[in-house]
């Protein structure tokens, strides 16, 4: 699985999941998995693209965790991103906000992006 940290303006997007399926309702970075002769970062600029009908650059990658869900384990790598053309719309997650560095944990997020949750925020409140 791949993750989205995309950056705009000092803020971080976060994708709500739907009140159905697994993790319901706990936030995110967008993103999916990667499909069959797909490099991690082809796969994330696709997924964001059907995600949220947007164009992005995959940066720096930020860490690797792994989460034991009750459905199974999942590794979850992430990457900063920044947004070529558009601006993120819903097309499968419930809600999206534009979250500060400081206002990154006011949201509940899914087990495995904490640690990249925690990466970004020490990353943002250096710079």
């Amino acid at each position: 699985m791949v993750g989205a940290v995309i950056v705009n303006d000092e803020r971080v997007l976060a994708a709500k999941r739907g009140p159905s399926g697994s993790l319901p309702n706990l936030w995110e970075f967008p993103g999916g998995k990667i499909e069959g002769g797909e490099s991690p970062q082809e796969a994330l600029a696709r997924e964001i693209g059907e995600e949220l009908l947007v164009d992005i650059r995959v940066g720096e990658e930020i860490l690797t965790t792994s989460h034991d869900y009750e459905f199974g384990i999942v590794t979850l790598t992430t990457y900063y991103c920044e947004l070529r053309g558009g601006l993120p719309r819903l097309t499968e997650h419930a809600a999206l906000r534009w979250l500060t560095p400081d206002e990154l944990f006011s949201v509940e997020w899914a087990p495995a992006d904490i640690p990249a949750v925690e990466r970004v925020r020490s990353d943002l409140q250096t710079e």
